[in-house]
C-alpha cells in the first residue's frame, strides 16, 4: 500500500456529481425514517464527556449519507462544544467515480470551513483476503496517520445489526458477536481513539434528517451489489425480517450490546484465571488443566486474542484442550494457529508464533537513507510518505536516521499534552509479551528516539498538518 495526502482545489459545486443525492431519496426500510431525530444533540451529548481526553475530532468522510450526516451534525455542534473539527477522506481509487467523490468532499468541507485531508491509497490484495478486506486494511493504515484525538466513524444501528448477522453466520464467538464497539483505541497503546457516535441511530433516521435539511450526499455504486454479503443482508434479509418482526435491526443491535457485556465478563473471568497460570509468554499447564473446561477455553482464547491471533474453530480448540489435558511432562504437542504455532513443553504452553528472532541476531543499528522498506526481525518495516503524516520529513532529512532494537532507558512522548514516559512502561501498558518487546523496531534521529512500533511518533517530531511527513509501519513476520 502506498499513501499520499493532499487537499485538492475546489473546482466544482458538490451538486455537479451525478451520484449526489438530496431531497427525495431511498429510505432505510427496516431502520425507521423519522426526520425529527436530533443528530446534533446526539453527537454533542456523545462528545461532551469525552473532550477531557482531547478536543481534536476528525470525521472519516466518504461522502456517503452517513458520514455526511456525522460531519454536518458535528459542524452544527461547534458552537456548543470546544472541539477542533477536521475531516479525512480515503481515496481508494477502486471506482471510476473516486475522483468525483474526493471533489464532493472537498467542496463540502470548504462550505463548512472544515480542514480536509485526502489520503490516496493503493489497495493490494496480497493476502488473498478479498477486495473489501484489502480496502479496509489500507483504510485503517491511512487512519493511523490521523492527527487527532478522536476519529469518528459513521457506523449506525443497522450497520451493527448487519455485522452481528455476518459474524453469527461465520460462527464467531461472543467477542465477534459483540460486533462494533462504541469506542476503542485505533491500535494498542495508541492515543488516537476510534468512536462511533451514531451506533444507536437508525439508517432511516439519518437519511430523513439529511432530507429534512435539503443536504446532499453521494452513493457508492458498490452498495447496490448484492453479491457482497453485507449488501445481501441489507437488501434481501433484513427487509424480509421486518415484514414479520418489528424493527429487527434494533433488536439485533440490542443483542450485540448484551453480547458485548458477556464478552467483557468473559474477559474479567479470564484475567482472574490468568493469575498464577500465565507467565510472560507461557502458560503453566498443571494449573491451567485444573480449571473447568469452559474456563480453560476462555483463557486460551484470551491469550490468543492478546497476541493478535485469529481464533481456531470450536472443534480444533476442543482438540487442543483435550491434548493439553492428557499430555505428560515429556510430551511436546504442537498446534498450528493463524500462520504460527503454540507448543507444549515441560509442563508449559508456549506462544512463540514463529521461531523467535533473538536480539543478538539483529543489527545494533540499521541506517535508513530514504528506502521505501527495510527488513527487520523477519518482517518488513515500510515507510509511507504523505502530508501531515507520521514524522516530519524535514527533521528526518536533517538527521542521521537509524533503526535499533531496545537497549533500555528509552523515553517517548506520544501525546503532546502528556509527559515523556519510559518506553518500558508504554510497552507494558500495551500488554505486549516481553519476548516480543526485544525485537520491536525503534527509529532514532541523531540518537534520539522519535518512533516506536506499536506506540507511535514522538510529539516533538510529528509532522504538522500541512508538512511533508513519513510514517513507519512495521509488518512483522506471519504469526509474529
Amino acid at each position: 500500500m502506498a499513501a499520499s495526502r493532499n487537499s485538492p482545489p475546489a473546482e466544482r459545486a458538490a451538486g455537479a456529481n451525478p451520484a449526489a443525492h438530496g431531497g427525495a431519496g431511498e429510505h432505510g426500510g427496516a431502520g425507521g425514517s423519522r426526520g425529527d431525530a436530533d443528530l446534533g444533540g446526539c453527537v454533542a451529548a456523545f462528545f461532551a464527556p469525552r473532550l477531557d481526553h482531547g478536543r481534536r475530532v476528525c470525521v472519516a468522510l466518504s461522502g456517503g449519507r452517513d458520514s455526511v450526516a456525522l460531519l454536518q451534525a458535528l459542524a452544527g455542534a461547534r458552537a456548543a462544544l470546544p472541539l477542533r473539527l477536521s475531516a479525512l477522506h480515503v481515496h481508494h481509487g477502486l471506482s471510476a467515480n473516486a475522483d468525483a467523490w474526493a471533489d464532493f468532499c472537498t467542496d463540502l468541507c470548504r462550505d463548512l470551513d472544515i480542514p480536509l485531508d485526502i489520503v490516496r491509497v493503493r489497495v493490494a490484495d496480497t493476502a488473498g483476503e478479498g477486495p473489501e478486506a484489502a480496502a479496509r486494511r489500507a483504510r485503517y493504515a491511512a487512519f493511523a496517520g490521523c492527527a487527532a484525538d478522536w476519529l469518528a466513524l459513521a457506523h449506525h444501528r443497522d450497520d451493527q445489526a448487519e455485522t452481528l448477522l455476518l459474524n453469527l453466520l461465520r460462527g464467531a464467538g461472543v467477542h465477534g458477536l459483540a460486533a462494533m464497539p462504541e469506542e476503542r483505541p485505533l491500535a494498542p497503546a495508541a492515543t488516537l481513539r476510534l468512536v462511533r457516535p451514531f451506533l444507536g441511530t437508525a439508517r432511516g433516521e439519518i437519511e430523513a434528517w439529511l432530507q429534512a435539511r435539503g443536504l446532499r450526499w453521494i452513493d457508492d455504486e458498490s452498495n447496490a451489489d448484492d453479491r457482497l454479503r453485507r449488501n445481501f443482508l441489507r437488501h434481501e434479509i433484513l427487509p424480509r425480517l421486518a415484514a414479520v418482526f418489528p424493527e429487527p435491526a434494533a433488536a439485533l443491535a440490542r443483542s450485540a450490546q448484551r453480547l458485548a457485556e458477556s464478552a467483557a465478563l468473559a474477559d474479567a473471568v479470564a484475567a482472574d484465571d490468568a493469575a498464577g497460570v500465565v507467565d510472560a509468554d507461557t502458560l503453566r499447564l498443571p494449573v491451567f488443566n485444573a480449571l473447568p473446561e469452559a474456563r480453560r477455553a476462555n483463557l486460551l482464547r484470551r491469550e490468543l486474542r492478546r497476541r493478535g491471533r485469529r481464533m481456531p474453530d470450536a472443534r480444533y480448540l476442543a482438540e487442543i484442550l483435550r491434548q493439553l489435558a492428557v499430555a505428560g511432562s515429556d510430551a511436546a504437542p504442537r498446534f498450528a494457529i493463524d500462520g504460527g504455532e503454540i507448543r507444549a513443553e515441560r509442563g508449559r504452553l508456549h506462544f512463540p508464533g514463529v521461531p523467535p528472532v533473538l536480539p543478538a541476531a539483529l543489527p545494533a543499528a540499521l541506517p535508513w537513507r530514504g528506502e521505501a522498506s527495510l527488513p527487520w526481525a523477519g518482517g518488513v518495516l515500510r515507510f509511507v510518505a504523505g502530508v501531515g503524516l507520521g514524522i516530519s520529513r524535514a527533521r528526518l532529512l536533517a538527521a542521521a536516521v537509524d533503526i535499533r532494537r531496545r537497549a533500555g532507558g528509552e523515553r517517548l512522548q506520544p501525546h503532546p499534552r502528556r509527559p515523556r514516559r519510559s518506553l518500558k512502561k508504554l510497552l507494558q501498558e500495551e500488554g505486549l509479551p516481553a519476548g516480543q518487546r526485544a525485537v520491536l523496531p525503534l527509529l532514532f534521529c541523531d540518537g534520539e528516539l522519535v518512533w516506536a512500533a506499536g506506540i507511535g511518533v514522538d510529539a516533538g517530531f510529528a509532522a504538522a498538518p500541512d508538512e511533508a511527513g513519513v510514517l513507519p509501519i512495521w509488518e512483522p513476520a506471519a504469526g509474529g
